[in-house]
């Protein structure tokens, strides 16, 4: 199995209140990718979040297994967000690229259980992603065999957009889906992350925040790490003390 660091398996969330950070490279220059994933290491984040983008799921184009192995010594695992048409076509080459974890679109798979199964044959976790009109439902039956559930909090698409307070119910009742069904699963948000939309996804449940633009734009990576592990580790405060 690749891997994958502090990844999923162990303690679940709900025993060890930990909230990890996955630096979006789509948020990155692009000229200087492996720069900033390099960069995003020494700051400390946990993941590297890298967004696949076919200009027929979603608009833009982005990102291949080239990149992808092109990172996968950078020292921490490689988190793949497949937004494509079709992504069971394309699950082994980001896999073999050095992928620890994939994540297919529920809305774009045609068949979700099999490409679930497929991920976890190769040696990756895998995850299922949900876009913000897509309700939870929709992943209602494969909870149980998820490692991760990614939820956007943005239109898939485009770096730079703004979070949508409107997911946030979808979050809280994920969370508590999964802790009855597989409380060992992560909870991804990815869009508009930075450490006052962190705050309120991890207290609604989120464990992973994937944050692009809030990190790379800032110029001070190490700091932008730690203004938004503070700003969720309150929220996970709080939301512990909740009883959540």
């Amino acid at each position: 199995m690749n891997s994958c660091t502090s990844y999923r398996r162990g303690a679940s969330i709900e025993e060890t209140g930990r909230i990890y950070i996955s630096a979006s490279l789509l948020g990155a220059d692009h000229s200087r990718l492996r720069e900033a994933a390099l960069e995003a290491a020494r700051a400390g984040v946990e993941y590297l979040h890298i967004d696949v983008m076919d200009g027929h799921f979603v608009p833009n184009l982005a990102f291949g297994p080239g990149v992808v192995a092109g990172l996968r010594d950078v020292g921490i695992p490689l988190m793949v967000h497949l937004m494509v048409t079709g992504p069971e076509r394309h699950v082994e080459a980001f896999i073999r690229a050095g992928a620890a974890s994939v994540t297919v679109h529920s809305e774009a798979c045609s068949d979700a259980r099999g490409t679930l199964a497929t991920i976890r044959s190769l040696g990756a976790y895998a995850g299922l992603a949900l876009s913000p009109g897509t309700p939870l439902d929709a992943a209602a039956a494969l909870l149980a065999e998820l490692d991760l559930l990614l939820l956007m909090t943005v239109n898939p698409g485009y770096s730079g957009q703004s979070f949508m307070p409107e997911v946030l119910p979808k979050i809280r009742a994920a969370a508590a889906a999964l802790r009855g069904v597989n409380p060992a699963a992560m909870i991804e948000v990815d869009g508009g992350i930075g450490p006052e939309t962190g705050y309120l996804a991890a207290q609604a449940g989120a464990t992973i925040l994937a944050a692009g633009s809030s990190l790379f734009a800032r110029g001070d990576m190490a700091s932008a790490v730690a203004a938004l592990r503070a700003a969720a580790a309150r929220g996970s405060g709080q939301r512990a003390r909740a009883g959540l």
